[in-house]
């Protein structure tokens, strides 16, 4: 599926500060150079542990027509880094603020599921500062095994299983060790499937098969030995049933762009969405990558396909002409300019 781009300046923004910076690198190099063999003029703005003023004064030095964002986890997949592009009014591809936000908070996004119907297996939140003495209280019969995941973390960062109290301590301690708040989710046995979505358009879906207890970070970015299925092993029926969940999923939160929404299909006829991310992994051996490629497109279309969607999310407001108040006595100017307090909109 040849694409005929038009030239642009492109900052490929990599990096960052999240527990998954190095993931974060291999998506952004690899999609530097797709990129540029494709003939863009393309900026690689790798970024290190401090997001604030060094990144406002990187975009503004590069002098970018477009941001292609191959951040992921916190700071830059949760709306932050979007939010500043807003407000630099560069246009960026993948989700807008609000929408990154939800789907980066698994907490928020697994409200949403559950206000739109979206089926989500069963949960609760512990947070860091929670008595803990009484866990077998708080527990109750929720019952195991149990998945605990950090909140706002990605790339499954962070995340164990639980088969006894003893072991779900264990495993929120090191949900916390990388956020405040952790879910303890219901483990569902099922078969583990990614779907793939582009603008809107349900790109199509891969099964995932492992011989880990859940598929962490470890069983994607390790050595053990992964399987995938293109097409899945589920029947005609069911998949598209699967495709249409993750199509919901990816709308309740209002994500745009490239997407990719996991979910888990059981034996007895039931799909559970467990998270939509918005700007995942984009190697060419990635899951968006497989998928997008049994649709036609090699890695280079598949990324000038997403650049192509790079947009703001917030209207252009019409400007007003502002004129101060009368100045009372005592009143002091800032820079100049009246405060808000004392302005009046016309016109």
């Amino acid at each position: 599926m040849k694409r005929r781009a038009i030239r642009r300046r492109v900052g490929v923004i990599m990096g960052g500060s999240s527990a998954e910076r190095e993931i974060s690198l291999r998506s952004g190099h690899a999609v530097a150079e797709a990129l540029s063999a494709r003939g863009h003029d393309v900026v690689r703005l790798s970024l290190g542990d401090s997001f604030g003023p060094d990144l406002w004064a990187t975009l503004q030095r590069a002098r970018i027509d477009a941001a292609f964002l191959a951040l992921h986890g916190r700071h830059g997949e949760d709306g932050c880094v979007q939010g500043l592009l807003e407000l630099a009014r560069i246009p960026y591809t993948g989700s807008s603020v609000l929408a990154s936000a939800l789907a980066m908070d698994k907490l928020k996004a697994k409200e949403l599921f559950r206000l739109h119907n979206v089926p989500t297996p069963p949960y609760y939140m512990v947070g860091v500062g929670d008595d803990l003495s009484d866990l077998e209280g708080l527990h109750g019969s929720f019952g195991f095994p149990v998945v605990v995941k950090p909140k706002g973390e990605g790339s499954s960062i962070g995340i164990s299983r639980a088969t006894s109290l003893e072991e779900l301590r264990g495993a929120l301690d090191d949900a916390f060790s990388y956020d405040d708040e952790a879910i303890v989710e219901r483990f569902v046995g099922g078969t583990e499937i990614h779907v793939g979505i582009l603008d809107g358009e349900v790109l199509g879906a891969i099964e995932i098969a492992h011989q880990r207890p859940i598929y962490d970070y470890e069983t994607k970015y390790g050595a053990d030995p992964v399987d995938y299925f293109m097409p899945t092993r589920l029947s005609p029926q069911r998949e598209r049933g699967v495709l249409n969940l993750a199509e919901r999923a990816a709308r309740a939160l209002g994500c745009t762009g490239a997407v990719r929404v996991d979910l888990l299909v059981t034996a007895g006829e039931n799909e559970y969405v467990l998270e939509v991310n918005t700007l995942p992994g984009l190697t060419p051996d990635g899951l968006l990558a497989r998928i997008a490629g049994a649709k036609g497109y090699e890695f280079a279309d598949l990324c000038e396909a997403i650049l192509d969607g790079a947009r703001l999310h917030q209207p252009a407001r019409r400007r007003s002409r502002v004129e101060p108040l009368a100045q009372p006595a005592g009143y002091a100017m800032v820079n100049g300019a009246a405060p808000a307090a004392a302005m009046k909109s016309v016109g």
